[in-house]
């Protein structure tokens, strides 16, 4: 009696392994669209506190393994309560660099570390409690922050795409031209072809602009020559400091984003697998980013809540646990090479942002829908609108509109939309009569 032959399993189901010719383009994108945000603050975290280059390689490369192994935990959850069982990478993240090298810049790399551990215990117990204080964030809320997340990273996008803010040829044509070229093949791809093109559209898409930047001179490899074949983060290897003030703010940021992080995890299971996540994968990955800052600091890595990658979920419903699982994988291997991780960071700023502008407008769009799938009556829309108006009116004038406040508050309120929108939609949906088909 012969046997079966296993039929490979579809990329848009959660078990199995899909046929290497989808697995592998599809995993690479998640790493190409995830390697220099996730690198990216360590490089600025580490200029803020005067490190040296290999400090700084060092901190890179804690980055690139912290993510793997953030991710793992949210892809294979332990004892069911460590991570969230979603196709998710969930690495460093940009939302917590203000109130990073704010702390940094005052007291050093030691005291930023210490109240990350503060933050991260903070988060575990707001993943504990979740169940209690969800009704806090329905549906309307969890929109608005989702939407306000993607508004907040066109301007990470833009600069990207005009070559990376602070870099000498920022604004240049050449970033435009690169920019505009990995998007065009992004948008032709993903509208008029199908299959493993169409799915893999912002690997594809990244592929062509590095070719074109490497024509055109902006590459550069004198960064993979300099570093080494091998190298192992140590714990401790950085001091651990405590600061009661330093504690506090990252313990707000942690509480703010673990709200951020619901809203990703919507996004993620909204646009990629048409449902709400659980309490129980809510709970998951929240308590799971917070073990993972904690056991990051302890090897010099930063805050775990990186999201820009549900954007591509929600482009192309790929949701396959082996897709993620490879992601993971060469970023864990990336993490122990420093030639590799150097390679990684070649890619210039302008194929980074021309990729991923359209992922940051799905991310935007998503968080339009859940907001238009609720009755969208007065009392809904100045939920909304107030929340939004707030968070990007005053991070868009700048820390100056805060300047009669003490200097917490302008860390806390006024380096990121996100949390101004987050508060006032949870505020304004608290006080606010219910509309009377809502009324119990």
């Amino acid at each position: 009696m012969g046997t079966t032959p296993r039929t490979p399993a579809s990329v848009f189901a959660w078990n199995g392994v899909p046929p290497a010719g989808q697995l592998i383009p599809l995993g690479l994108q998640h790493v190409v669209a995830a390697v220099v945000g996730v690198i990216t603050p360590a490089i600025i975290v580490s200029s803020t506190c005067g490190l040296s280059d290999a400090d700084t390689t060092l901190m890179i490369q804690v980055s690139l393994i912290l993510t793997a192994l953030a991710t793992l935990l949210q892809l294979f959850p332990l004892f069911r309560r460590l991570g969230s069982g979603l196709p998710v990478i969930m690495g460093i993240s940009f939302a917590y660099v203000p109130t990073l090298t704010s702390i940094g810049g005052a007291f050093g790399l030691g005291t930023i570390l210490g109240a990350e551990i503060a933050g991260g215990c903070v988060a575990v117990l707001f993943g504990i409690f979740l169940k209690q204080i969800r009704r806090f964030f329905p549906p309307l809320v969890t929109g608005t922050v989702i939407f306000t997340i993607g508004l907040s990273l066109y301007p990470t996008a833009v600069k990207y795409m005009a070559g990376g803010a602070g870099q000498p040829d920022f604004g240049s044509w050449k970033n435009w031209l690169v920019a505009f070229i990995t998007l065009a093949v992004v948008f032709v791809l993903n509208n008029f072809t199908k299959g493993v093109l169409k799915l893999g559209a912002i690997l594809w898409g990244m592929a062509v602009g590095y070719v074109v930047a490497l024509l055109m001179g902006m590459v550069s490899f004198d960064s993979v020559a300099a570093a080494g074949y091998f190298q192992a983060p140590v714990p401790l290897y950085f001091p651990i400091e405590f600061n009661v003030a330093a504690c506090v703010s990252m313990a707000i940021m942690y509480i703010v984003n673990s709200v951020q992080t619901i809203g990703d995890l919507s996004s993620t299971t909204m646009g990629g697998m048409d449902r709400m996540p659980t309490d129980q994968e809510l709970s998951g990955g929240i308590i799971g980013q917070g073990v993972m800052s904690v056991i990051g600091a302890l090897f010099g890595g930063l805050p775990a809540a990186y999201s820009q990658n549900v954007g591509i979920v929600t482009v192309n419903k790929v949701i396959n646990r082996a897709v993620f699982t490879l992601a993971a994988l060469v970023l864990l291997v990336a993490g122990f090479i420093p030639k590799l991780s150097a390679l990684l960071t070649t890619i210039p700023y302008a194929v980074i942002g021309g990729a991923t502008i359209s992922v940051f407008a799905t991310i935007t769009m998503t968080g339009i829908r859940m907001i238009t799938q609720q009755t969208f009556t007065m009392r809904n829309s100045t939920v909304v609108g107030l929340a939004v108006a707030l968070g990007v009116g005053v991070t868009t004038v700048g820390p100056a509109c805060l300047a009669g406040f003490p200097a917490w508050v302008t860390t806390v309120f006024g380096s990121s939309s996100v949390v101004l929108s987050t508060l006032t939609a949870i505020l304004l949906n608290q006080l606010l009569p219910k509309d009377p088909p809502e009324r119990r």
